[in-house]
């Protein structure tokens, strides 16, 4: 992990992303992930930035399976912006900073997730 990105997991998801009164993104990614790793300095970038109005955290898919099975994260890189304990927003695949940024609803207005992002997750 980075200085402001939180490491999650099975254990501490509920606690600390459900329960967290700021909107919180969460990184499901894994080490083998090239993509993933590309988006390490993007989200520390941010972290740092909208620090106070956004908490960001990664939880390897394959060291924590449940959370990735309970919201059926498929494939990694995937995104996912919770408020008030509920999923608000995903992305799958790797992004660029603006686009994350909308995603999570800091600095401007959230953008809707693409046609294709919403069909992945209706399909859970």
């Amino acid at each position: 992990m980075t200085k402001h990105v939180e490491h999650i997991d099975d254990a501490n998801f509920d606690s600390q992303v459900l329960a967290s009164e700021q909107p919180y993104l969460l990184d499901f990614s894994a080490v083998w992930c090239a993509p993933c790793r590309a988006l390490n300095p993007i989200l520390d970038s941010i972290a740092e930035q909208y620090q106070g109005q956004l908490r960001i955290g990664k939880i390897d898919m394959d060291d924590s399976p449940a959370v990735a099975s309970r919201f059926a994260v498929r494939a990694a890189p995937t995104l996912i912006l919770f408020r008030n304990g509920q999923e608000a927003a995903r992305r799958v695949g790797l992004a660029p900073r603006d686009m994350i940024v909308k995603l999570a609803g800091v600095g401007s207005a959230p953008v809707a997730t693409s046609a294709h992002d919403r069909a992945l997750h209706d399909h859970r």
